[in-house]
């Protein structure tokens, strides 16, 4: 057995090896050692011969996805290794075979998955400057790709990876050993890294995988005309599958090529800074703009709420789809009852599908289905009555499934086993033998009690009783006291402590019957099973395609229940780059505030309103107005309500925001060299369709460096080749000169009042700027100690007094001769006379005599010389 377990070991070095030995699965040797430890179970040694101990340990098969679910969290790889034949029937060592391997990116079970999530494998390419992405969620059939090329190609791949998020990214070898590429994937999203041969990556090799999988005869049928590099990504995740699922994956059959350009790129600082999925501080879900917006009622509709989030649309005509929806929803409240209850109904089609053409659901799963499928004719007609657009395309695509809802209804019984092997699955009257075995087991089962009640009556023992046990089969029990009781033909079969137990022929007979009867009938149940699951498989596209019209729905229903929850109100959106929000709100702070939320107006165009410059103290709601313009401005875009008054968005191609400080202590970067990375990427990168949100840019360094740096920034936006809508909040109150120098750049203030020398936040946004940070006022308000606090006020009437706070007009520097701040860059100072002379001497026609005159010449002007 150890030889059989070395032989299969071998070939899945890479993995823990789950080897099947009676009704556990058994490790062993340094596998036995590490799922010890991840697992928390005893280790426990066998003897390996000439003294040595193997170390082993196991875990119950019927238990095994707990023990599973541990290990593929923590990143192991698990290689299932089964026995493929029957003990009791196998001659020799049972013949095994690793019938699944499985990993972070390839899980199916519905206890590792989150259902509001999606589980990702992610394959890239590499080739030139072009990278090839592809990615596939097995649970649920969704298959991606796409080529990333042109300028900042890097940046842009792993911004979309972040986007992605995925379980597992498949490396070529090559891309593998590149470490910094490593530690920038590591450090863009938590994953696991499997190396595989840059072989599975080669453009013909990937061509013959993709052709044969998707069963074309060219490239361009599945729209990968000319994208080489994603060829060779698709090509080496069907590959990777292929090797570690071992079974037919035909489900995966919908490969959809898209661009990133054709939706709103959100880097990664963005995403984190606007908390889109999930807070900065704590990673939670509560307190994200998700939270706000996720009222859906099935998984399906929370995946894909998650996704319009993550990639909000640029085409105006679709945004105005999604929109004319969700605002015929928010004016039908008896379609969105409706359609509420019906969603309630539905269970995750897309991972019960992918479970069924897998060929791992158990009868539950069908029951599921079935019921499912049960409220789709009523939403189907429901759809069919809604006016707008969208649901007049959704409705086109929709189909019932009635044949699968009849298919289960006639064949599997309501309330099924879990097992697929212990029979009680198929209904009464779908199966003419399932139906006589049954009968047989039935009567088999009444025989038996009535002969329980005979041999009471004729040998006189009223405690006697018919069993039955999986090792002895069926007996007649009698105890001791009723021993002499007992008749002749009873044949003993075993004995207890206080009783024993007997066989006669005639109960022989019948336990070969019945017996014989109920693994028939198990036998057959499965095979009838196993019957209606392949042909329900058969089915998958529709399913599918089903499935992402049920979700569809479900986000537009949420988007309307939030719409009308919040009184949102939907966005007109516009192609002339003018974004003008009244009574603006922050979507996530006004949940939690409620109805002490101060709501502001926002004006932003290309050409008298292009930069918005913000001044006013901590605490005032600077930060909180900016993200609110971003998330109104992304939340029309993903085709939700926003919330304000009245709201007129101009199509935005690219969100950026730098807010808050932050190191990189891993990375060796200072919290001002991050601020300064993230600038630049957003200078490199905006358009002028661009949003910016820039929060104190310069305050990570000194007060004149970080001022020069702000205001250069802001003159940079204002060049053609930037020109994007920008919103500025900035503590350098000198900025708002920038107003009178450029037309485009307005200054707005966060209204404060001043009362017995503390502050009351007014939250108002006001026109004009401010020269005041109320900077002390805050640090009391934070609790810090009086006397530190009237040191301070002190220092600051001091400073106050000097030539810092002169008059800065005109000019970017204070008074020269009272430096308040060494320069990093030291001038060279003058250089000495000698050492000009020095440097004037022609060595090469100078004398040994010469030379020593000169030494003294020297020396005595050292010592006369006073400078």
């Amino acid at each position: 057995m150890m030889k059989q377990y070395e032989a299969i070991k071998i070939n899945h070095k890479d993995a823990l090896l789950f080897f099947r030995l009676g009704d556990f699965y058994e490790m062993f040797l340094d596998d036995a050692v590490t799922a010890s430890r991840e697992l928390e179970i005893t280790l426990t040694a066998r003897d390996g011969g000439n003294g040595k101990k193997i170390p082993m340990c196991g875990v119950p098969y019927h238990a095994v996805d707990g023990y599973l679910a541990k290990l593929i969290s923590r990143g192991y790889k698990v290689a299932i290794c089964e026995q493929m034949e029957d003990p009791r029937s196998a001659k020799g060592i049972v013949k095994r075979e690793v019938i699944r391997i499985v990993t972070p990116g390839t899980v199916l079970e519905s206890n590792m998955l989150q259902e509001s999530s999606q589980n990702y494998l992610l394959a890239i390419s590499h080739h030139d400057s072009h990278f090839g992405i592809a990615y596939t969620d097995i649970s649920t059939g969704e298959f991606m790709t796409t080529e990333i090329s042109g300028d900042t190609t890097e940046q842009k791949l792993f911004d979309e990876i972040a986007r992605i998020n995925p379980a597992e990214c498949i490396l070529p070898m090559s891309l593998y050993h590149d470490e910094l590429f490593r530690a920038k994937l590591l450090k863009t999203v938590s994953l696991t890294i499997t190396k595989v041969a840059d072989d599975n990556f080669l453009f013909q090799d990937a061509l013959k995988q993709v052709l044969s999988h998707f069963q074309v005869a060219s490239a361009d049928a599945l729209g990968l005309k000319d994208l080489p590099s994603a060829i060779c990504a698709t090509g080496a995740i069907l590959s990777f599958l292929k090797e570690t699922q071992k079974k037919d994956l035909s489900y995966l059959n919908h490969l959809r090529t898209y661009s990133i350009s054709s939706f709103m790129m959100i880097d990664q600082s963005t995403r984190r800074n606007l908390e889109l999925i999930s807070t900065i501080r704590e990673g939670q879900r509560k307190g994200s703009l998700l939270w706000v917006c996720d009222k859906t009622s099935t998984a399906l509709g929370a995946r894909l709420v998650k996704q319009w989030m993550e990639k909000p649309l640029l085409v105006k005509e679709h945004i105005v789809k999604r929109l004319n929806a969700v605002e015929e929803l928010t004016n039908n409240v008896f379609a969105r009852e409706d359609i509420r209850l019906l969603l309630k109904k539905i269970y995750d089609l897309e991972r019960l599908m992918s479970r069924i053409a897998y060929g791992s659901a158990n009868p539950r799963d069908l029951i599921a289905l079935k019921n499912s499928v049960t409220a789709l004719p009523e939403m189907g007609q429901l759809i069919n009555t809604l006016q707008s657009d969208l649901f007049q395309d959704l409705a086109k695509s929709f189909d019932p499934l009635e044949d699968i809802s009849i298919l289960v209804e006639k064949s599997i019984n309501d309330d099924p086993p879990l097992s697929t092997r212990e029979g009680g699955i198929i209904k009464e009257g779908y199966d003419g033998e399932v139906d006589e075995l049954r009968g047989i087991t039935s009567h088999g089962k009444q025989w038996i009690a009535e002969l329980e009640a005979k041999e009471k009556n004729r040998t006189g023992i009223k405690s006697l009783k018919v069993g039955f046990n999986k090792v002895f089969g069926y007996f007649i029990e009698v105890t001791h006291a009723n021993l002499s009781s007992v008749p002749d033909h009873y044949v003993r079969k075993q004995t207890l402590a206080n009783a024993e137990r007997y066989i006669t022929q005639e109960l022989k007979e019948w336990e070969n019957k019945i017996l014989g009867a109920g693994e028939k009938l198990a036998s057959r149940e499965y095979e009838l099973f196993h019957a209606v699951r392949e042909t329900i498989a058969l089915s998958a596209g529709r399913i599918q395609q089903t499935a992402r019209v049920i979700a569809q729905i479900d986000v537009l229903l949420s988007f309307a229940i939030v719409a009308l929850e919040n009184n949102y109100v939907k966005p007109e959106i516009n192609e002339n780059d003018i974004i003008h929000i009244m009574d603006g709100r922050h979507p996530v702070v006004e949940k939690i505030a409620g109805t002490n939320y101060v709501p502001n107006d926002t004006y932003l165009d290309n050409q008298e309103h292009q930069v918005c410059l913000l001044t006013g103290p901590n605490m005032a709601g600077k930060s909180t107005y900016m993200r609110q313009v971003a998330l109104c401005v992304l939340m029309a875009q993903i085709g939700c309500f926003v919330p304000a008054a009245q709201a007129k968005i101009g199509l935005v191609d690219r969100i950026f925001t730098r807010v808050g400080a932050a190191d990189d202590l891993a990375g060796g970067q200072s919290t001002f060299m991050v601020e300064m990375c993230e600038t630049s990427n957003i200078l490199r990168h905006a358009t002028k369709s661009s949003l910016i949100i820039l929060d104190e840019i310069g305050r990570g360094t000194s007060t004149y460096d970080g001022l020069s740096i702000a205001w250069a920034v802001v003159e940079y936006i204002l060049k053609p080749q930037v020109g994007a809508k920008t919103l500025f909040a900035t503590h350098y109150h000198e900025l708002t000169e920038l107003a009178e120098k450029y037309p485009q750049v307005k200054n707005y203030s966060v209204a404060v009042k001043e009362k017995e020398g503390g502050i009351i936040f007014l939250r108002k946004i006001v026109p004009g700027g401010t020269d005041k940070s109320y900077g002390i006022q805050v640090a009391k308000l934070a609790g810090l100690p009086e006397e530190l606090l009237n040191r301070a006020k002190e220092i600051l009437l001091e400073l106050e007094q000097t030539d810092m706070t002169g008059d800065l007009k005109g000019k970017m520097t204070p008074d020269k001769h009272k430096p308040l701040q060494m320069s990093f860059f030291v001038p060279d100072p003058p250089k000495h006379p000698l050492v000009a002379e020095l440097e004037s001497l022609d060595l090469n026609n100078l004398t040994p005599l010469d030379a020593l005159l000169k030494l003294n010449q020297w020396q005595r002007k050292l010592k006369n010389y006073s400078g």
